[in-house]
């Protein structure tokens, strides 16, 4: 098991926002399909204003190589991503188009 953290940024727009997480309280049947086939276990988002932090933690099968190559060729997750343009932009430093980036770890606990 890994776990990941990534971060993303929503346009920060109140009514956009509030869109986005209707959405995400009734999370299309086949975008959730798609997130445990690729072998994604455990998943949260969370928001802070308009910055958001995904956390997940993922078993052997998962890349992000194999997560994406699904996603391209499923039409139903290229329209929800499509849909989550209108309300997602890139952080300070993405490349053009790219969404969520990979956080790195600078400091752990365990006790």
């Amino acid at each position: 098991m890994r776990t990941y953290a990534l971060a993303l940024d929503l346009k920060d727009d109140p009514a956009l926002i509030r869109e986005y997480e209707a959405y995400h309280k009734n999370v299309w049947p086949e975008v959730l399909t798609s997130i445990k086939e690729s072998g994604i276990q455990f998943m949260q988002i969370y928001r802070t204003g308009n910055r958001l932090f995904m956390q997940m933690t993922v078993n052997d099968r998962f890349s992000f190589e194999k997560k994406a190559a699904a996603d391209n060729a499923n039409p139903k997750v290229i329209e929800w991503e499509e849909l989550m343009w209108k309300y997602q932009q890139g952080l300070p430093g993405a490349a053009p188009g790219q969404k969520w980036i990979l956080m790195e770890e600078i400091f752990s606990l365990e006790v």
